[in-house]
């Protein structure tokens, strides 16, 4: 069912532009404080004057009583807020001092906040990664890479910088810091193990800390493990490896006894959806045993939260939306509490359990705080973006229908601004999103690389689908892909799209395909299978899945996804077969390729790749790469570049 398009105010309303799009500020990283009272959170916007993100830290009444004040100035990184123990101070990071390096700040809640009285409390040289507050009061654990010694600086300045691969990525250590002295102490114990992760038990016993092997992601993503850390002493217990992706640590108590849950896909699986494992680490050696709490389950967890005075939180995709879910000590199963349509995330709750904040966003609401009781309902807290409500948006539906071999899917379908289904057909872009393991929810999405309104506000109507592959609906649906992308979740796309041009709402003679990351290499794979699409655009795709495993920040997952590695002998590869570069020479469709220059993730050569092959069939298309920017586009005068030119190419070719 389609939701009632919004109407703007009693004016005319205003025109979307490429800049209201790319300065709009967004809420992120909320923080409940342990007393309930307070949600912080910072705002993150790109307006300033050197078109770079800069944010600032609000506090706001959970209750909604009192208007949010702004704590900092937004003229540096003010970011990642969290809580004393006692709920009278806040933390958080800050790079005002020195631009890109993050230090830890506090500020006294007294009623008369600002940023004059927060107190720096390191000075720690390369910054800090990330932190978490000790239930102590006394003391932080601190994330960060080692400091350069004298040595590191001489080369640096004097260009003797040879990197020793292996050893090229700075490992980040777990090190803990006295408020009273300003020491910082390293836990050593650990080794050279990269801690991604570390959370406290809630009675001020050990900390759980969740590391790789190396900061490298292949192999660091399939070497996790976790460990327990004593925080007076130091010492470490090892408890084992645990799943690929694995993160969100959390402890919870049942009759006395300590568990200790995280989220991870399951072990012996590369590809398939996010678990809840759970075990109840022993006195001393390694797990024996962990239990997987969501076995069976038709939705994914995405966020697994600790309460200190009861059992875990945790937010579930469901389909186009997202659900609160308890764990039952009892039954060691989760029960929903509630279902929220479209999405939930960031979620942060009271030491008891029974307040929450989360950033909440439905089909013409961006994402705000919104706080309240575990029970609902939840106040809206934060109004970061009024001005888009003088937008008239495009009416978002809900699609529900049936793959080729009867699998139920869903996806959206967003119209044109002012019209209806009866003014149809219209031009069609499918918007295919990342991933896989993503998901199209049923929410506001308005950036570069979700821009479906953007498109919209334009006259096409956008068609995002849900394939195989993604969350939302259980571990099968979600590992299907495994060796097998382009296959079954290129034909859930194609009867979704033949759905819509049954139905009167797509045009089929001008139809155009769009992506970025995996929904980047699903636009480059429909267009050499069929030249049913007039234009695409390919943003950070995967070209040759047998190159991506080889050079990709995550090459061991992408080649479990693509099939096989060029290293197993001469072919013919499995990779070869679900990579677009092998049909090329079929492509007729206009392509627009977008690439950030510093990609890691997908490098890229993978652009390169699949541009030389077009030149080389003569293939219309152009390629734009993007300086600085790595997976996605950060800079401000890049975003609106590239939103222009996805509404000019369409133009052009629709």
């Amino acid at each position: 069912m389609p939701h009632p398009a919004p109407q703007p105010a009693a004016e005319p309303p205003d025109l979307l532009t490429a800049e209201l799009v790319v300065d709009m500020a967004a809420p992120v990283a909320p923080a409940m404080s342990p007393d309930g009272r307070l949600v912080a959170y910072s705002v993150v916007a790109n307006s300033g004057r050197d078109g770079r993100p800069h944010s600032s830290v609000w506090v706001a009444a959970a209750d909604g009583s009192a208007a949010p004040r702004r704590l900092t100035d937004g003229t540096a990184r003010d970011a990642a807020p969290k809580w004393a123990p006692d709920s009278a101070f806040l933390f958080l990071t800050s790079d005002r001092e020195e631009r890109g390096t993050a230090q830890l700040r506090r500020i006294p809640l007294d009623g008369s906040e600002d940023i004059a009285k927060a107190e720096s409390l390191t000075r720690w040289r390369g910054g800090i990664c990330d932190y978490y507050p000790l239930a102590d009061g006394r003391t932080v654990a601190l994330l960060a890479e080692d400091e350069p010694t004298a040595e590191d600086e001489r080369r640096e300045a004097e260009g003797d910088d040879a990197k020793v691969w292996g050893r090229h990525l700075p490992v980040t250590r777990l090190r803990l810091l006295d408020l009273a002295t300003g020491e910082v102490r390293t836990v050593n114990g650990l080794g050279d193990r990269h801690v991604v992760e570390v959370i406290q038990r809630p009675d001020g016993g050990p900390l759980a800390v969740l590391s790789w092997a190396t900061p490298e992601p292949d192999p660091g993503v399939t070497t996790a493990g976790l460990h327990l850390v004593a925080p007076g002493t130091g010492a470490v217990q090892d408890l084992g490896p645990v799943g690929v992706e694995a993160r969100s640590p959390a402890w919870w108590n049942h009759d006395g006894t300590w568990h200790l849950a995280h989220l991870a896909v399951p072990r012996g699986h590369l590809v398939g959806a996010s678990a809840v494992l759970d075990t109840v680490p022993p006195a001393t050696g390694p797990t024996v045993e962990q239990r997987h709490l969501t076995v069976g389950m038709s939705v994914c967890p995405t966020e697994l939260v600790q309460v200190s005075d009861g059992p875990p939180l945790a937010l579930f995709a469901d389909g186009l939306d997202t659900a609160l879910y308890r764990l039952d000590p009892q039954s060691l199963r989760f029960h929903r509490l509630s279902c929220a349509t479209g999405t939930l995330a960031g979620l942060t709750a009271s030491r008891s359990g029974e307040t929450l904040a989360v950033l909440a966003s439905t089909a013409y609401e961006p994402r705000n705080v919104h706080a309240g009781p575990t029970g609902g309902p939840l106040v809206r807290l934060s109004d970061t973006s009024p001005e888009l409500r003088r937008i008239r948006w495009g009416v978002q539906e809900r699609l529900g229908y049936r793959a080729s071999d009867g699998l139920p899917l869903d996806g959206l379908l967003i119209l044109p601004a002012g019209r209806t289904r009866d003014d149809g057909p219209f031009p069609l872009v499918t918007l295919v999103h990342g991933g896989p393991y993503f998901r199209s929810a049923d929410e506001f999405a308005l950036t570069v690389v979700d821009c479906g309104q953007w498109l919209a506000t334009a006259g096409y109507a956008v068609f995002l689908p849900n394939p195989r592959g993604g969350s939302g609906h259980g571990h099968e649906f979600a590992a299907a892909v495994a060796g097998a992308v382009g296959g079954d979740e290129w034909t859930d796309i194609l009867a979704g799209i033949d759905l819509l041009v049954a139905g009167g709402v797509a045009d089929p003679g001008r139809l155009g395909i769009s992506g970025w990351s995996h929904g980047g290499f699903m636009a480059a794979w429909a267009i050499g299978r069929t030249e049913r699409f007039k234009a695409a655009i390919m943003g950070a795709g995967i070209s040759d899945w047998g190159m991506q495993a080889g050079t990709g920040d995550d090459g061991i997952l992408d080649a479990a996804l693509g099939g096989s590695t060029g290293w197993k002998g001469p072919g013919p590869h499995i990779h070869d077969r679900n990579s677009p570069i092998s049909y090329a020479s079929r492509i007729r469709t206009p392509v627009l390729i977008l690439h950030g220059e510093q990609d890691t993730n997908v490098p890229l050569g993978q652009a390169i790749h699949f541009h030389r092959a077009l030149r080389h069939f003569g293939v219309e298309h152009e390629f734009i790469v993007y300086p600085r920017e790595g997976h996605g586009l950060h800079e401000r005068a890049h975003q609106l570049d590239a939103l222009r030119r996805i509404r000019s190419w369409y133009d052009r070719w629709l």
